[in-house]
């Protein structure tokens, strides 16, 4: 019985995230032969390849949200309402093959996403233009997405990095960052801390931030059993944001219940999302 429910539960999970492809794409990553831009030995691989992941991904949407350039393209190109579980899977996909696939394929796939970048412009409601392959939008959305994930797995990972590790993923991700378009993307934690605090005076909380929230926090596209999971991954991604995203987004901080509910099921969601995604053993 325990077997079938870990194997039906990790299944679910992976075609959320992979899509219905997914078995096939990450065989394609790991198996083609050939050179890597991170080695095994990587921090950028013990961040991506966590549970934590979950939480931290869904933090970096709400974060980005406030930057109004970022979020008016996202809002009128991304889709993310209509097709929500297609975007992650595209997103998931990206991560997965800079992470761990050939160079040639990571570079592919970064080319990819920089000619759907160039295409997309227009303005905001207020008139200011915006282009999604501007270096410092770019850069933007790498340090949200970073920050997110590194907390994440500060917090949840399953084998936390020393601070030399985490000054070497953020390293790692701007490699990435920087084949995308980033310019001068930060190398280290206190570089990273700076640029986003760098951010700060370009970010509100417009009505398009507002209403993605108000669609990841309060409208999961996710059946009614999963609701309790999702809640429970909705109410650490929002734990995870610093006090000022949370107050321009309108989420108090509640201390004495997060700490003693929210972070404890934050726990528990991660350790499950392991078990339930681990390979199966082998047979003695």
């Amino acid at each position: 019985m325990l077997p079938d429910l870990r194997a039906q539960l990790g299944a679910t999970l992976f075609r959320r995230v992979a899509g219905p492809d997914g078995r096939e794409i990450r065989a394609r990553i790991h198996g083609t032969p050939g050179p890597r831009w991170f080695g095994p030995d990587r921090p950028i691989r013990t961040v991506h390849g966590d549970a934590s992941m979950f939480i931290g991904g869904m933090s970096a949407l709400l974060l980005q949200s406030l930057h109004p350039l970022a979020m008016a393209a996202v809002d009128a190109h991304s889709g993310y309402r209509g097709d929500p579980w297609g975007r992650l899977q595209r997103t998931s996909a990206f991560l997965a093959v800079t992470t761990y696939g050939t160079a040639a394929d990571a570079q592919a796939a970064v080319d990819r996403v920089r000619g759907i970048h160039d295409a997309v412009r227009g303005r905001t409601r207020r008139g200011e233009p915006y282009h999604a392959a501007d270096p410092h939008l770019l850069g933007w959305v790498h340090t949200a997405e970073t920050e997110c994930f590194l907390r994440a797995h500060e917090r949840y990972g399953a084998h936390r990095l020393d601070p030399a590790g985490y000054d070497g993923y953020a390293a790692d991700t701007a490699l990435v960052a920087g084949a995308l378009g980033v310019t001068e993307p930060p190398r280290d934690r206190h570089a990273l801390t700076r640029r986003l605090e760098s951010y700060r005076p370009e970010l509100e909380a417009t009505p398009e931030a507002r209403a993605a929230a108000r669609f990841l926090l309060l409208e999961p596209p996710v059946p009614l059993a999963a609701r309790p999971l999702y809640s429970a991954l909705a109410a650490n991604a929002v734990n995870l944001l610093p006090d000022w995203a949370r107050a321009l987004l309108r989420l108090p901080r509640i201390p004495l219940v997060e700490d003693l509910t929210v972070r404890p099921a934050g726990h528990l969601l991660t350790r499950t999302i392991r078990w339930a995604m681990a390979p199966p053993p082998t047979p003695s």
